[in-house]
């Protein structure tokens, strides 16, 4: 990008991006903006990001459309972020649902899943339960999905590097669930990767997953405005089997939906159960 980036530009570029994805950008992010497109102005040959918004607008312009987006929703992430979310699963929602239905399929959404560390930390807590208890939750399904075909890429893989693995995964884990591959990395075990689906979805569309008894949506919905945040948790709601929960982000609380959701204290953290 040769050029700075202008106002004009820049609230221009903040619309594009909200109605492309949902994704509110704030102010004085120009930066970000500038450091994340960069290659993909250099090679489109743009100067500018009112160049980049031009060729946006004409028709067939699809695959740099996802490319721009890509670009602005690819987080870095790591294995059991905020850790009670993953003691909560572990102690409490487990527990319950291998009570409650020990006959049928547990079903997990991990909303935004980013390269995959969210979905296999899901999965190695299940499969610690159930060597914990055996013969317990032997049906467990984990959708994760993300806007980003890249990290999506990663995430199928399940192909990680060691700065990667040691972004809160304990040696312990390591050990138990991932094997060293031939390039240096480490490679997730088959019985943790074949737990999970990994699909492509934006959140601001129709959600053909299914029916859910856990939904994780952490620390994705602070990127949201108010009403789209209210949208989104409206239609997850509608997702949730009866009795599901759903849990959000350390950051992140439900406001205005008390006709929807239940708050649940956990002690630490806080979940929601589905009226």
């Amino acid at each position: 990008m040769k050029a700075e980036i202008t106002p004009q530009e820049y609230e221009a570029f903040k619309s594009f991006l909200q109605d492309a994805c949902g994704i509110l950008l704030g102010d004085n992010k120009q930066y970000l903006v500038k450091s994340r497109l960069r290659r993909i102005l250099e090679e489109n040959s743009l100067n500018t990001l009112g160049e980049l918004l031009e060729r946006l607008k004409r028709p067939g312009r699809g695959g740099l459309k996802e490319t721009v987006i890509d670009a602005m929703t690819t987080n870095e992430t790591l294995w059991f972020r905020d850790n009670h979310p993953f003691r909560i699963l572990q102690e409490k929602l487990l527990p319950e649902f291998a009570e409650r239905n020990s006959m049928q399929p547990l079903r997990i959404w991990s909303a935004a899943c980013s390269t995959g560390q969210e979905p296999y930390s899901i999965a190695m807590i299940v499969e610690e339960f159930r060597r914990a208890r055996p013969g317990k939750l032997r049906d467990v399904k984990i959708t994760a999905t993300d806007i980003s075909k890249s990290v999506l890429d990663v995430a199928r893989k399940g192909e990680y590097e060691m700065l990667a693995i040691g972004r809160g995964l304990s040696p312990e884990r390591q050990k138990q669930f991932f094997t060293p591959s031939p390039n240096g990395g480490w490679q997730i075990k088959p019985q943790i990767k074949s737990m999970v689906e990994f699909k492509e979805l934006n959140l601001l569309e129709r959600y053909m997953l299914g029916k859910f008894d856990i939904v994780m949506c952490r620390n994705v919905l602070i990127y949201f405005s108010a009403d789209l945040k209210k949208d989104i948790l409206t239609r997850m709601h509608a997702t949730l089997n009866p009795g599901g929960y759903l849990v959000l982000g350390a950051s992140e609380s439900l406001n205005g939906l008390p006709h929807l959701y239940e708050m649940v204290q956990c002690h630490p953290g806080i979940i929601y159960r589905k009226k």
